[in-house]
């Protein structure tokens, strides 16, 4: 096997499940090390050990795929891996619009985030890194979003354009932090709620409806903030009037996202049910903050399919043109 192969595909297991994010960025690391290694030294074990990003675990999975093996630990990784109900829905599905790279609090640079989207066959991938006032995400200040903007749209190429975007944070008065002409140039807005989540329900019923009635907002994400299990722990549900809330978003044109997070699955499935009796849109959304956690769609695509969401009510499954018209 090639071992290249085999510490990428060993990273993206470990992100798909949430594994420490430092063991899987280990075996990227060597993945890339192992890249730019020269042929001699990568058939000298003493040499190839002792070069830097490679450690104790990732030189065993190199040296048993270099034996024309398939490593121990890919093996016991893919035992893991529970086998997922594929739903019709997922292969209607033509890209994702919320996802995170080192630029915020995600583990990998845009090429790589990229080149995973293509990969899964995507034909358009939104990069939605974090607004300033999440600090402890390194949120992108004005000046680092401008300067993000062309390096995202340079990615796209070969079947995949690569959105510019933000998960911009909906603050306590409803208000959006990020300027609003910087707005304006990104191709996808996801609007989020990250702070004062026990904010009583009509002051939060408020923020939410201000918040998706700004002009440039066009998914309303993770609206509950809830956390149902994770390294993180539990979370309750943000208090709020959905009905006022998807209403809103109707009458904006603005997606309520079904978030493919595991530890999220959020809107809870009572919420799904009002949004869709509201009329509102879908996106349903991956949330990756690593390259194997883009495959996620497939937990999102099932809630979905499981609460009767039509395909045509879901942005997600339209194509790229109609996408942007929608959005602009």
């Amino acid at each position: 096997m090639d071992p290249v192969a085999a510490l990428l595909e060993i990273a993206s297991l470990l992100e798909r499940e949430r594994a420490s994010r430092y063991r899987a960025k280990a075996f990227r690391q060597a993945a890339a090390t192992l890249e730019q290694l020269p042929e001699d030294v990568r058939a000298d074990p003493t040499r190839l050990r002792a070069s830097k990003g490679i450690g104790e675990s990732t030189f065993a999975v190199i040296r048993q795929a270099q034996s024309g093996e398939v490593p121990d630990y890919l093996v016991e990784l893919r035992g893991d891996v529970e086998p997922e109900r594929v739903s019709a829905l997922r292969a209607k599905l033509r890209g994702d619009l919320h996802a995170h790279t080192d630029w915020s609090d995600g583990t990998t640079p845009i090429p790589v985030m990229a080149a995973a989207a293509r990969a899964l066959g995507h034909e358009y991938q939104a990069i939605t890194d974090h607004s300033p006032r999440l600090r402890v995400a390194r949120g992108l200040s004005p000046e680092r979003l401008r300067e993000q903007i062309p390096l995202v749209r340079a990615e796209s190429g070969e079947g995949l354009t690569l959105l510019a975007g933000i998960e911009v944070d909906i603050l306590e008065d409803g208000a959006l932090d990020q300027e609003d002409a910087l707005l304006g140039e990104l191709d996808i807005v996801v609007a989020s709620v990250h702070s004062k989540l026990r904010m009583e329900a009509r002051p939060m019923t408020a923020r939410m409806i201000a918040a998706v009635s700004h002009p440039r907002v066009n998914v309303l994400g993770h609206c509950t903030g809830r956390l149902v299990q994770g390294e993180r722990g539990t979370r309750p549900e943000s208090r709020f009037d959905a009905a006022a809330v998807f209403a809103a978003c109707a009458e904006n044109g603005v997606a309520v996202e079904i978030n493919s997070r595991p530890e999220r699955q959020d809107p809870p499935d009572e919420l799904i049910a009002i949004a869709l009796d509201s009329g509102c849109l879908f996106s349903i959304d991956s949330d990756a903050h690593a390259p194997g956690q883009l495959s996620l769609l497939d937990h999102g695509a099932e809630r979905a399919e499981r609460a009767g969401v039509p395909a045509s009510r879901i942005i997600t499954t339209w194509g790229l043109d109609r996408l942007l018209a929608w959005a602009s």
